[in-house]
């Protein structure tokens, strides 16, 4: 029984202790739950907020974004995503996200290429995409998803739209402002307030030298030469205070060290905040401009020279004219009136030597005007023909001494010539030389007053002959001594002027000295106290051999005194001027010559094949067949028909390519106007084999 009773007494303790620890886990298990609802009911606060935080973040972004589940099926998205693509929100849940666009398709460029990326993305499953969405209307999404993994599984993709139309726009301005930069040929730099460089495009690698590596970071003063130290500072200065600095012209130097004509603008850059933090610059270089302007100003320059060399030529040039003509007409008007005054037949002996020597003079005179026309002519042509030899200069000075000394004594002109006869021989024309002396010699007499002093001085000087002729004229002004051998240059151009002439003398007497290599120079103390011409010629190279006569200038009196007898010489004259074709015939009748005239070429051929002549006597100035042409129709005759006749050529065509002409076409000699009687007949002796004239 008590067995039994302890047995229950235990059974109930026991019993009694598993309810008190089934009320202990009851109560442990109850404030477990409370405390479990109490951390689910604060997650879900917490997780509510952070949705809310999540919501507010997705609807305050200025991005769209669209949230699909893994099969693309949309679970959210927010009011911008909305508004971007001007979808009504009751259309979007819980539509899949390609069937969004059967609304949206109509504003891509290209929408089925649209929606097979779409289907690629969701077939693939690539954890990130990207992609630029071109729209109809010009503007540019910018796209991007990414995969959402929990617990290691794919729940869906969120999708993010980004309009960068201004910022493409931009990026795009920029990239082509930056490909303008770089393939500038100006110099674009930009540089710190303190000129430091920060960039550097390919053209300024190209103008200065520099590469960007070598420049950049270094200060702007290297590319200033240093007498332009200063110049930065004031740039810099200048774009503190905001000023734009434009098309300023400057130097600056290259890498090895050569110097540049820039042209400069410089600008100031501003911050975000609207101040100056720094400078851009473009040089420009102004090298081939700067030569082009001098250039240009040099033509300029030339051009108004040009201009008043023209004006100084074309008043020398009617100087000229009014003094050929006053020259020219002078002796004409001599001839003509003593002509008139002798043909009334009532002149006393004496007044008909006067006349005719009057004529004589006077027509020499013109001669001696129209030969220096054609001497200049030909130095200027360069055509003038130098028959060089040995010559003695002291025998020249004499000879044009004696030439003069009559002109010189009727002015009572005392005219000392001083000759050292061992001065030696130059190599020269001995006629050219004697030129030039006789010029210088016949301007000291006339430019010298009656009773003065004419001296011409002939003395070696080292390795050269000096000739130097003074006298005590009036000497020349300062301002025209420089224009003293000038062409048609008179220091007197006034129609009252007391002496004559063309201008010509000094300068055929230059231009002559200079082709014998020589030279000639003016000097005078000034007006009213006389004039030196000193001419110097270099020695002859080369002595004479012994036993060779040693040539001299010529008299000028070659054939003076000497007839010619012509008996049996028949001769042919052509000439269309009647008074010369008489003057002709009765000259050459006066030496006993047979003589026959014809008054044009066709008269002339017409008598050739009715006699035979043995010389031709043509002019060259002939109307209608001039006497070239009539001196070939006589060539294509046979010799039995009197082709093959001497034939000398008459003209007043005295320049050095009329004469070669003439020869060309047929002639053998070539006589210039006005004609010389004593050349003439010694010309035709010659020709007819009479070589030695009677006395």
């Amino acid at each position: 029984m008590e067995t039994q009773d302890r047995e229950e007494q235990l059974l109930r303790s026991v019993a009694l202790q598993n309810a008190n620890s089934i009320l202990l886990a009851r109560q442990r298990a109850e404030s477990e739950l409370l405390r479990t609802k109490e951390a689910l009911e604060r997650k879900t606060d917490e997780l509510a907020r952070s949705l809310a935080a999540l919501r507010a973040v997705l609807e305050s972004t200025t991005d769209g974004i669209l949230v699909t589940d893994h099969d693309g099926r949309v679970t959210d998205y927010n009011a911008r995503f909305v508004e971007m693509w001007q979808i009504p929100s009751q259309l979007i849940e819980p539509r899949e996200h390609r069937r969004l666009l059967g609304h949206t398709r109509k504003l891509f460029k290209d929408p089925e290429a649209f929606v097979e990326r779409i289907d690629q993305i969701y077939a693939t499953s690539p954890p990130d995409t990207y992609d630029l969405l071109e729209l109809a209307s010009g503007r540019t999404i910018e796209r991007f998803s990414r995969i959402q993994i929990v617990e290691q599984r794919n729940i869906g993709r969120v999708w993010t739209f980004r309009e960068v139309t201004e910022r493409r726009r931009s990026e795009e301005a920029v990239s082509r402002l930056a490909a303008v930069v770089e393939s500038s040929d100006d110099a674009i730099v930009s540089k710190t307030l303190d000129g430091v460089i920060r960039t550097w495009n390919r053209g300024a690698e190209v103008m200065f030298g520099y590469s960007a590596e070598e420049i950049v970071g270094r200060p702007v003063r290297v590319l200033i030469p240093p007498d332009r130290s200063d110049e930065e500072l004031r740039i810099l200065e200048r774009l503190r205070r905001g000023e734009r600095i434009e098309r300023y012209e400057t130097v600056r130097r290259r890498k090895d060290g050569t110097l540049l004509d820039v042209e400069l603008t410089v600008s100031p850059v501003r911050g975000a905040n609207g101040q100056i933090i720094g400078a851009s610059k473009i040089a420009r270089d102004i090298t081939d401009r700067k030569k082009a302007a001098a250039e240009r100003e040099y033509l300029l320059d030339a051009e108004r020279a040009a201009r008043a060399e023209v004006g100084r030529v074309s008043l020398l040039k009617d100087q000229f004219l009014a003094n050929v003509s006053h020259e020219l007409r002078s002796p004409l008007s001599a001839i003509i009136l003593w002509s008139q005054i002798l043909s009334r037949g009532k002149s006393s002996p004496e007044d008909l030597d006067e006349g005719l020597d009057v004529i004589a003079r006077s027509a020499r005179v013109q001669a001696r005007l129209i030969e220096d026309l054609l001497d200049m002519s030909r130095i200027v042509a360069g055509k003038v023909r130098l028959d060089v030899q040995q010559t003695d200069l002291a025998t020249v000075v004499e000879q044009a001494v004696s030439i003069v000394r009559p002109a010189a004594e009727a002015k009572g002109i005392r005219l000392r010539p001083i000759v050292d006869p061992s001065a030696g021989p130059v190599s020269g024309d001995p006629n050219r030389l004697q030129q030039v002396v006789w010029n210088l010699l016949s301007n000291a007499v006339k430019f010298t007053p009656r009773g003065g002093n004419v001296e011409v001085v002939l003395q070696r000087a080292n390795s050269h002959v000096e000739i130097a002729v003074s006298d005590s004229g009036r000497g020349i002004s300062p301002d025209f001594l420089p224009h003293v051998f000038e062409r048609f240059r008179q220091a007197d151009t006034s129609k009252d002027r007391a002496q004559g002439g063309l201008g010509l003398g000094l300068a055929i007497a230059k231009q002559t000295v200079e082709l014998h290599g020589g030279t000639v120079i003016a000097h005078s103390p000034g007006e009213g106290k006389g004039a030196t011409f000193t001419v110097s010629l270099p020695l002859a190279p080369v002595r004479r051999r012994e036993g060779r006569e040693h040539p001299t200038a010529p008299t000028g009196r070659i054939l003076d005194g000497l007839k010619f007898d012509l008996s049996g010489v028949s001769i042919l004259v052509v000439e269309d001027e009647a008074d010369a074709r008489q003057l002709l015939q009765r000259v050459l009748a006066d030496c006993k010559a047979d003589v026959r005239v014809a008054a044009n070429a066709t008269e002339a051929l017409e008598l050739m094949k009715a006699e035979r002549f043995d010389v031709l006597v043509s002019d060259l100035g002939m109307p209608k067949i001039d006497g070239d042409q009539f001196i070939r129709e006589v060539r294509r005759l046979s010799p039995q028909e009197g082709g093959s006749v001497p034939a000398i050529a008459l003209t007043a065509f005295a320049r050095s390519e009329d004469r070669t002409r003439a020869m060309m076409a047929g002639y053998q000699m070539h006589i210039a106007k006005p004609i010389e009687i004593h050349e003439l007949l010694a010309t035709v002796a010659s020709f007819a084999g009479r070589t030695r004239p009677d006395e």
